[in-house]
């Protein structure tokens, strides 16, 4: 039996039409008494017509606002429209109040519960993404080392091969439990930011110094142009050299053998100061622009993995620059290249 058969949005008015015309028999019978004298089927007349015009006044003014109340309560949290309509003129009064409670409370229970769903869809979702990204290199190092045992061993040049196979999905695993150790900070509200002054000049040339040796391999060159006298900004050292470095990584990954990557700095009027990482690679689809900062997304995901990426950088990348208010800018032309930017408050602009 629903909430409304047990409750019907009647029964109240009933009750107070009920009680109205007793109340109304009582003052007629005490004014008969005091000597105003009416034939009895008078009394019991003026009774039922006070009750039955009670009655439907009560109808009217508040069953409806009963039903509605009703409604809302069997389905609360459900995903529909119940809008309380405010160009019907309801009384305002006591029931109106409560019926507007219970919309407002039905409407934070639906939007908790669609954003339950999205979480569990998301966890889900995760829970496979990482099993994946773990299992490949675990069975690449099972395979290898089963291969090594059953005799190509005593093979030094299989041996060497496949030891630095190991190792690479070794270095894979381990960088994909870095950056799982960063997202989970990220999700649990721990990715602090410690805003100090900072050369950006020389922190882009440190990162490009420390991956120059990655470049040179494909034979890609990398380039700074920043402005002379570029004034400091207000940022964390640690976490803008891995934005740096996540960006630049990634156009030497899919870059083209070689070509080039420039990072770029010019000053705004916020005065705020911008740093672009721009190369001329093959480009990224425009459907997929959006995409490039979910987690573990790959335009090209059997590439990726070769290349060893998590598919959790810029995803990393989008939190810290969040921290710092600021966001990823991403543009791209297939068969061109493209460019990620973002910029950073001069010390003078975020005091």
């Amino acid at each position: 039996m629903s909430f409304a058969d047990r409750f019907p949005s009647g029964r109240l008015s009933y009750r107070i039409s009920w009680r109205v015309s007793v109340l109304v028999l009582l003052m007629l019978f005490i004014a008969s008494l005091l000597g105003y004298r009416m034939p009895w089927w008078v009394v019991g007349t003026v009774s039922v017509v006070v009750g039955g015009i009670t009655f439907f006044v009560i109808q009217w003014i508040i069953r409806r606002q009963i039903h509605g109340l009703q409604s809302t309560l069997e389905t609360i949290g459900e995903s529909k429209e119940n809008v309380i309509n405010d160009e019907v003129a309801l009384p305002q009064d006591e029931l109106t109040l409560l019926l507007k409670l219970a919309h407002e409370a039905d409407q934070r229970v639906a939007s908790q519960m669609q954003e339950l769903e999205r979480m569990e869809h998301y966890r889900r979702e995760f829970l496979g993404n990482v099993s994946h990204e773990l299992k490949t290199p675990i069975f690449a190092i099972r395979g290898f080392a089963e291969t090594l045992l059953d005799g190509a061993l005593d093979d030094e040049k299989v041996r060497r091969s496949f030891v630095k196979k190991v190792l690479r999905n070794a270095h894979r695993l381990g960088n994909l439990a870095e950056d799982l150790s960063s997202v989970a900070r990220i999700e649990l509200g721990e990715l602090e930011m410690d805003l100090q002054p900072l050369d950006l000049m020389e922190l882009s040339k440190d990162v490009v110094d420390s991956l120059e040796s990655k470049a040179s391999k494909r034979n890609i060159t990398l380039r700074l142009s920043m402005q002379e006298s570029l004034p400091q900004v207000m940022a964390d050292h640690h976490h803008i050299s891995q934005v740096l470095s996540n960006l630049i990584d990634n156009g030497i990954k899919y870059g083209r053998d070689g070509g080039q990557i420039e990072v770029i700095a010019r000053i705004l009027n916020e005065p705020a100061v911008k740093v672009s990482v721009v190369d001329n690679g093959v480009g990224i689809p425009a459907e997929y622009i959006s995409r490039l900062t979910e987690r573990f997304f790959r335009v090209e995901p059997s590439r990726s993995s070769k290349l060893g990426g998590t598919g959790l950088g810029l995803a990393i990348v989008k939190h810290i620059l969040s921290a710092h208010d600021s966001q990823l800018m991403i543009e791209s032309i297939p068969g061109s290249g493209s460019t990620f930017g973002f910029s950073l408050a001069t010390v003078d602009g975020g005091t």
